[in-house]
């Protein structure tokens, strides 16, 4: 991870972590979408992330979604993976973030938002910990705490995920 703030900031934020929140196209996935005959638009997810996303839940971190899709594989998704926080449909990122912040009782200050584009700047720099993939937008590169070396859709959203397990010491569960 390349990190755009000093180390031992960084360890600080990341050591705070209650609350991870996910933008979905481009931090999910990479962007891509593509029909399916019968079922509609869809795009692919990365395995890593899923599983990443199971482990932290498990380990006691709270996840969240935001996005402005509102898709039925979407759902699926969420379903699957057992998150069950997420306001989608909605391009303010940053009002969904306060919903899901407040719902969950945890302040932003111990939330950690994954977002890379225009709109989820408001949200980036209103939480503790801030990250991007390389691909985001440069302005979205100019407000963020970190770039994941992975590219969305390939495992950043994992990348982020052992980093604040390792920082915070979290066991495995059984």
């Amino acid at each position: 991870m390349k990190l755009l703030i000093p180390e031992d900031e960084f360890q600080k934020k990341i050591s705070r972590i209650r609350l991870l929140l996910l933008d979905v196209d481009g931090i999910l996935t990479n962007g891509t979408i593509f029909h399916v005959e019968g079922q509609g638009w869809t795009r692919t997810y990365n395995i890593y992330d899923g599983y990443g996303i199971k482990l932290i839940q498990k380990m006691g971190i709270k996840v969240g979604i935001i996005s402005g899709g509102n898709s039925n594989e979407l759902k699926e998704r969420i379903k699957v993976l057992g998150i069950q926080y997420a306001v989608l449909g909605s391009e303010d990122k940053l009002a969904s973030m306060k919903q899901i912040t407040q719902e969950t009782g945890i302040s932003a200050e111990e939330t950690c938002f994954m977002g890379d584009e225009l709109f989820d700047m408001p949200a980036l720099m209103a939480v503790g910990l801030a990250i991007t993939v390389p691909e985001a937008m440069s302005e979205v590169h100019n407000v963020v705490h970190a770039i994941t070396r992975r590219s969305g859709g390939q495992g950043a959203v994992r990348e982020v995920i052992d980093q604040i397990r390792k920082v915070q010491n979290l066991p495995l569960p059984a």
